[in-house]
């Protein structure tokens, strides 16, 4: 059980707070073409601002790998940041981040007042965790407070090495869901279990497959990583993808399961094409029976039925990694009936960020989970069982 300090554990009056967000938004042309990330945001901030903190807000954009590059620039989200709280946001314009405009802004700020940074990933030495960037952080404040999931499972300056140099470090609204969501339904489940994997690639699964068979009472195995286990069992499977360097691996994860007395589920039927394109010609087929040039894109409709079957009496449900090529139309139903199972279902639903997280809100489901990771990579580790660098870093209760 993860029990950090969050905003609520403290009162910042009067106190200058550094809050590290994730306002790595899509940007075209200067203008901000999905605002969800500032969105979620806003209750620790108002929270921060409510309280009478002097709020000093920074976030890392895109890559630019230790370079000022002008497109770039928090600019446009201070501007947005200032429509949505109704408030000015003060921008310090400073190619090295903690510079002379961030200085003079934070000494001249007030109780409830908010300055936003420039990009932390201006500083080459941020993805470092550099000790000379994390200082100047530190420098200019009293509080350090994390509300950037996205970025946890990484140990950079402005997440974890400026905790080292602050004597106040707490989680913000949006950690602490995920803390409290993702940490605790792998650590400590309501019963029955029921874990969904899937997207490409085993490889870059294993140490979640490994860990939650540990955990989960079912383990419902979709996606391209399928096709490996199908492999495994000595079925054809056509062009589809497959990894064969894992094909022992996945034997092996079929014989822990049986031991641990856990219920693996694997397709039983496919829909599969003989082009990668949504107009290829198409037909369904049990799995192992894909023909030569074939290529598996989707689990089939009687996978379907045994996938929401099984969810039916979950009390939690964790899902990372799409059931096919959900981007294209004929390809989407696989993806498109678990989200449904899951709307449907009364168990407490849980998104792991990426491709999951699109496809949910793609398909008009988003509302219906109970919770929507925000990190793609982090919600991964956390999975795997794994401390993340940006959660331990913040004070315990």
């Amino acid at each position: 059980m993860l029990n950090k300090k969050s905003v609520d554990d403290i009162n910042v009056k009067g106190k200058k707070v550094l809050v590290r967000c994730d306002f790595n938004v899509p940007l075209q042309e200067g203008k901000i073409t999905d605002e969800n990330r500032l969105v979620a945001a806003l209750p620790t901030i108002k929270k921060l601002i409510a309280d009478g903190g002097r709020v000093i807000l920074c976030s890392h954009l895109g890559k630019p790998k230790g370079e000022a590059k002008p497109e770039l620039s928090l600019a446009p989200v201070a501007r947005r940041l200032s429509e949505l709280l109704g408030q000015e946001v003060k921008f310090a314009a400073d190619a090295e981040v903690v510079g002379p405009n961030a200085k003079a802004a934070v000494e001249a700020m007030k109780d409830g007042e908010v300055v936003l940074l420039e990009n932390t990933r201006y500083r080459a030495e941020e993805t470092k965790n550099g000790e000379e960037f994390s200082k100047e952080l530190a420098s200019l404040c009293e509080v350090f407070v994390n509300d950037a999931f996205g970025t946890a499972h990484r140990a950079h300056c402005s997440n974890v090495g400026v905790t080292k140099f602050v004597d106040t470090a707490v989680v913000g609204y949006l950690m602490q869901k995920e803390i409290d969501f993702l940490g605790n339904a792998v650590n400590n489940p309501e019963r029955p279990f029921v874990a969904i994997l899937g997207g490409a690639k085993v490889s870059s699964k294993i140490s979640v497959i490994n860990n939650l068979l540990d955990k989960v009472d079912t383990l419902i195995i979709g996606g391209g990583m399928a096709y490996t286990f199908s492999k495994a069992a000595g079925g054809s499977i056509g062009v589809s993808l497959c990894e064969d360097d894992y094909l022992d691996y996945a034997l092996e994860m079929k014989k822990k399961a049986a031991e641990k007395g856990v219920k693996l589920l694997l397709p039983v039927d496919h829909r599969i094409g003989d082009a990668f394109s949504n107009d290829c010609n198409i037909q369904i087929v049990g799995s192992g029976q894909i023909p030569e040039g074939w290529e598996g894109m989707d689990i089939g409709p009687e996978t379907e039925k045994i996938f929401a079957d099984a969810v039916k009496d979950a009390k939690t449900v964790v899902w990372n990694g799409p059931m096919g090529c959900f981007e294209m139309s004929n390809f989407a139903h696989g993806t498109a009936a678990v989200a449904k199972a899951l709307a449907d279902t009364d168990a407490t639903t849980i998104i792991g960020g990426g491709d999951s997280a699109a496809a949910v809100n793609i398909l008009g489901y988003g509302d219906k989970m109970t919770h929507i990771s925000t990190g793609g990579g982090a919600s991964l580790e956390f999975l795997e069982g794994k401390e993340l660098p940006g959660v331990a870093a913040a004070n315990d209760k």
